[in-house]
């Protein structure tokens, strides 16, 4: 008589599913874990550790206020040079962060994906909230010029606004979350466009408006800004705190809608390639 071997089949209890929600809450302990081991990995042996999240947008800001500022002299409608480039940065530094480390999902963890299960959709999300840290540590930095340009006169005011800020940071991880895991998907097959990444992330931030305003745009050019997320996200940060945009409600309406679109078609991606993608390595 022939041994009997037992199969075991991990697969997802619904068809088609975009995202489980239940079942990564199921996991939260595995998120905090994964935050705090990657949090602690990235400065553990740095030299000046944490402190690169306040250097880091500072210098920027100080790069593009000499070279936009001073010597290409582009307007910052009426705004000090410096907080209109910083407002910029430290959002632009949190979407491109959560770019990068997404779109590394499968190429950087295909050796524990081949151990165990678990949602997969759960590195990308730890890798969110490790940026969220970063951006509200380089935010209160923003804050703190802030303070001391409105010290030294600048007249800020600051109004009811100010509460849609979380949903600012929401739409940023929405978007960096749906392009991430799609390019996570792609990279997983072609290996050489994670080599362009860096390129295109570059590329992506002269396309929206972080050293130059959003009234610069030429009017019959300005559809084609707007379709890019992150410009309404910018502009809606300055607008916010300064009260000095040109964005629509029509425009922001019309990101929000574009962002959605990107999360539920790079989530779509990202579940149909981790069914397959031990096959593939």
């Amino acid at each position: 008589m022939g041994s009997s071997k037992k199969k075991i089949i991990i697969s997802s209890k619904t068809k088609w599913s975009i995202f489980n929600h239940k079942e990564v809450f199921a996991y939260r302990g595995l998120i905090l874990l994964l935050v705090k081991r990657d949090f602690v990995a990235l400065y553990k042996q740095t030299v000046l550790g944490p402190l690169w999240f306040i250097i880091q947008p500072v210098v920027n800001t100080l790069v593009f206020t000499i070279i936009f500022g001073k010597i290409a002299k582009l307007p910052t409608n009426d705004l000090p040079p410096f907080l209109f480039y910083m407002s910029g940065t430290i959002c632009w530094a949190y979407f491109a962060s959560c770019l990068s480390s997404t779109s590394a999902t499968f190429t950087k963890n295909q050796d524990i994906f081949s151990k165990v299960y678990f949602p997969r959709v759960v590195i990308p999300i730890s890798q969110l909230i490790i940026n969220i840290l970063q951006f509200l540590i380089q935010f209160s930095i923003f804050v703190s010029f802030l303070i001391y340009y409105q010290y030294y006169g600048l007249e800020i005011k600051l109004d009811l606004s100010l509460i849609l800020l979380p949903l600012l940071i929401l739409q940023m991880a929405i978007i960096s979350l749906g392009i991430g895991t799609l390019l996570s998907a792609l990279t997983a097959k072609y290996r050489d466009l994670s080599y362009t990444l860096t390129f295109v992330i570059q590329l992506w931030m002269f396309a929206t408006p972080i050293v130059y305003p959003l009234s610069m745009i030429p009017q019959e050019y300005r559809y084609l800004s707007i379709l890019n997320p992150m410009t309404s996200v910018v502009e809606s940060f300055r607008l916010i705190f300064f009260q000095n945009s040109v964005i629509t409600l029509n425009e922001i309406l019309l990101s929000i809608c574009i962002s959605i679109i990107c999360l539920l078609f790079g989530l779509t991606i990202f579940n149909k390639v981790q069914k397959t993608f031990m096959d593939t390595v």
